[in-house]
């Protein structure tokens, strides 16, 4: 082999690296410019996140008017601000990102690969929203509540006992929530392409429904803080993911059928012998 063909079968692979490297920049750069806007805004960025807390306050009948939390070491509550400033930049710049991974793969697919493959790059970041705004609307006062609820007044021979959150303890609740149901709510995305592939099947999942009901609640109760509110919370949604996994799974099968027979009606028409025979 000479050296010109060592240099010609080299390029491809340098061009790959470089526009790799290209890619890298464009996604670390917009992670960049998207966290230094969220750290400006950090403290904005928490006082919403109290939002839910607020209305758990009220849903308890509790003082609405002095909503307080704490932190116990002078660093707490910056590195909190960069938590906020990295978990924010992380979401604005994903669709950048999952874009920037897009053009990178792209070219080595076919053309009806790129067509399945775009739906879910836009569907999956609109499911993990959907999960992010179930937790913040709804499961996160609920959790909050069901909290505030074991406070004690005092009185009557009895200490008084009142929740005063952390700053930091607080956000990693609310984060690890969000991560869960958005983690979640990618199960019909996952499936969907799984079912593309044919590595699983609409009657496979349905029968192993049993053992995913089990598995909903286990991972409710890894992923989630130890309350039943939140563990019921996430586990039912999962179930009912799982539903519609199942019912996505067999759409890709239907339309896989009608495929295949349509490519076997056209080559059926188009065969000589076939028409010689008719003939």
């Amino acid at each position: 082999m000479s050296s010109n063909d060592i240099d010609e079968k080299a390029l491809p692979l340098m061009e790959h690296l470089i526009e790799l490297r290209q890619r890298l920049i464009w996604s670390i750069g917009a992670f960049f410019v998207a966290f230094l806007v969220c750290f400006f805004f950090a403290k904005e960025l928490f006082n919403l996140l109290v939002v839910p807390f607020t209305w758990a306050v009220h849903l308890a009948h509790l003082d609405t008017n002095h909503i307080e939390l704490i932190y116990t070491a002078p660093q707490e509550f910056f590195f909190t601000q960069i938590k906020i400033a990295m978990f924010g930049g992380m979401v604005i710049a994903f669709p950048i990102i999952a874009s920037q991974i897009y053009k990178f793969v792209a070219p080595g697919l076919y053309k009806n690969e790129r067509a399945a493959f775009l739906p879910f790059l836009i569907a999956s970041p609109l499911l993990f929203l959907m999960g992010a705004c179930l937790v913040y609307f709804f499961f996160t006062p609920m959790v909050m509540w069901f909290f505030l609820r074991m406070q004690q007044p005092g009185g009557g021979g009895e200490a008084a006992i009142q929740l005063l959150p952390k700053v930091s303890e607080y956000l990693s609740l609310i984060m690890t929530l969000i991560f869960a149901f958005g983690l979640v709510f990618q199960l019909p995305v996952v499936t969907t392409l799984l079912a593309r592939v044919g590595i699983i099947s609409a009657a496979g999942l349905a029968a192993k429904r049993k053992y995913a009901i089990v598995l909903a609640f286990v991972a409710a109760a890894v992923l989630t803080p130890p309350d039943p509110v939140s563990q019921i919370g996430l586990a039912l949604p999962t179930i009912l993911l799982y539903e519609v996994a199942i019912y996505a799974a067999r759409v890709v099968e239907r339309k896989r059928a009608e495929a295949s027979a349509e490519a076997e009606a056209t080559a059926s028409g188009d065969d000589p012998d076939r028409s010689d025979d008719e003939g």
